[in-house]
C-alpha cells in the first residue's frame, strides 16, 4: 500500500515539475507574496493621523496637545477652527479622530473641577477604531495623573467622552460582514471564469468551439456572462444575510451598490479569462485563481489598513478592484453614501474593469489563433 501512495505522489511531483507554467508558478511567485505580505500584512497601528479643535487654547489644553503630540502614537494632520469642519475631516477619511477642547477645559481644571473631553474617532473599522480608543485613554491617563499630582488632588480631573461615528458600538460584524460580500463574489468569479477556458483545454472540447460558426467575441463574451450571473447573484444573496441574518445597517442606495457590484465582476471576469487563457490545464488555472485572489485580499484592505502599508505597497493597491469595492461596499452600507459620492472609486474601478475585458479578450484571441 505505502509503496502504491510513494509512486502517486512521484507521479504527482513530476507531473508539476516538469511543466514550465508551473515550476515558475511554484517558485517566482511565493517569494513575491512573501516580500509583499511581510510588509502589507500589519496589525500595527503607529502615528495615528488626528485633527484638534481647540476652543480653549489655555495651559493645561497645551500641555493635553503636548502629550498627544510627543508620544510617538499620534500625528497631528490639521488644526480646526469651526465646529462645521469635524464632519468633513472624518468624512473624508482625513483624520481618524478629532479631539474636540471645549472653551471651558483649563478654566474649570484650575478650579479642581471636572472637565470634558470629547474625540471623535472614524469607526468604520471597528478594529481600528478600538486600538485608538486604548491609545487616547492611554495618553490621557497620563495627563491626569500629571495634572493631578501637580496639583495635589487626589482624583484625576479630566473625563473622556468618546463617540464614534458610522459604527457607534464599534461592532466588529459591521466592518468585516461587508468586506465578506466582496471577498466571496471575487472567488466564485475567479473559480468560474478562470477555469473555463482551461477545462475545455484539458478535456478536449475547446477545438470543437473553433469550428462552430461563433466568433471569438462571442466565443469571450459566452464565457464572461455566466461569471457575471454567478458573482452577481453570490453578491446579493451574502448582501441580504448581512441586512437580515447579521443585523448590519443598509443606509445607501441599492442603485449605488449595483453600479459598484457590476464594475467590479467585470474587472474580476477579465482576470479570470485571463488566467483561464494562459492555462493549460485546471490545476494551472486553480493556481493561478490563487496566486491573484491573496495578493487582492491581503492589499485591499480587507484586514489591515493600507494606510499602515509602505508606500510603495499602497501604490501597488491602487491596480487592485477589490480595495475600491471594499470602499463602495462599507460606504453604502455603514455611511448612506449615494452615486455621487462613491464616483471616485467608480472611476479607477471602470478602468480596471475595462482594461482587464480588453487584455482577456487579446489573450484570448491569440489563444484561439494558436
Amino acid at each position: 500500500m505505502w509503496q502504491r501512495i510513494r509512486a502517486l505522489i512521484v507521479k504527482e511531483l513530476l507531473a508539476l515539475l516538469r511543466d514550465a507554467a508551473s515550476r515558475a508558478v511554484l517558485i517566482g511567485p511565493p517569494l513575491l507574496q512573501l516580500m509583499v505580505f511581510g510588509y502589507a500584512a500589519t496589525f500595527d497601528l503607529n502615528h495615528i493621523p488626528y485633527a484638534v479643535y481647540d476652543e480653549d487654547g489655555g495651559h493645561a489644553a497645551r500641555q493635553l496637545l503636548a502629550r498627544f503630540d510627543g508620544s510617538g502614537e499620534f500625528r497631528r494632520v490639521g488644526t480646526l477652527h469651526a465646529q462645521r469642519e469635524l464632519r468633513s475631516w472624518i468624512d473624508q477619511r482625513r483624520a481618524l479622530l478629532v479631539l474636540h477642547i471645549g472653551p471651558d477645559f483649563s478654566r474649570r481644571l484650575l478650579r479642581g473641577q471636572e472637565a470634558q473631553l470629547q474625540v471623535i474617532i472614524d469607526g468604520r473599522d471597528s478594529n481600528t477604531a478600538a486600538i485608538v480608543q486604548g491609545d487616547v485613554n492611554g495618553v490621557l491617563q497620563g495627563f491626569d495623573d500629571a495634572w493631578a499630582q501637580a496639583h495635589g488632588w487626589p482624583a484625576s480631573p479630566a473625563r473622556l467622552r468618546l463617540r464614534a461615528w458610522f459604527n457607534p458600538d464599534l461592532l466588529s460584524r459591521w466592518f468585516i460582514v461587508p468586506g465578506i460580500v466582496a471577498l466571496l463574489m471575487l472567488v466564485i468569479t475567479l473559480l468560474v471564469t478562470g477555469l473555463s477556458v482551461a477545462r475545455e483545454r484539458e478535456l478536449g472540447t475547446f477545438d470543437q468551439l473553433l469550428v462552430t460558426p461563433l466568433r471569438p467575441f462571442e466565443i469571450l463574451l459566452g464565457k464572461a456572462l455566466p461569471g457575471v450571473l454567478i458573482g452577481g447573484l453570490e453578491g446579493v444573496f451574502t448582501a441580504f444575510v448581512a441586512v437580515r441574518w447579521f443585523g448590519v445597517p443598509f443606509t445607501g442606495s441599492v442603485a449605488a451598490l449595483g453600479v459598484g457590484m457590476l464594475l467590479f465582476l467585470l474587472a474580476a471576469v477579465g482576470v479570470g479569462l485571463m488566467i483561464s487563457s494562459i492555462a493549460q490545464t485546471q490545476q494551472q488555472g486553480l493556481l493561478g485563481v490563487f496566486l491573484f485572489m491573496v495578493p487582492a485580499v491581503i492589499l485591499s484592505g480587507f484586514a489591515t489598513p493600507i494606510a499602515n502599508m509602505p508606500r510603495i505597497v499602497q501604490w501597488l493597491t491602487l491596480a487592485n478592484p477589490m480595495r475600491y469595492f471594499l470602499v463602495i461596499n462599507r460606504s453604502v452600507f455603514l455611511e448612506g453614501a449615494g452615486m455621487h459620492q462613491l464616483l471616485p472609486q467608480y472611476l479607477p474601478l471602470a478602468g480596471i474593469a475595462v482594461l482587464s475585458m480588453l487584455a482577456a479578450g487579446w489573450r484570448f484571441g491569440r489563444r484561439m489563433a494558436d
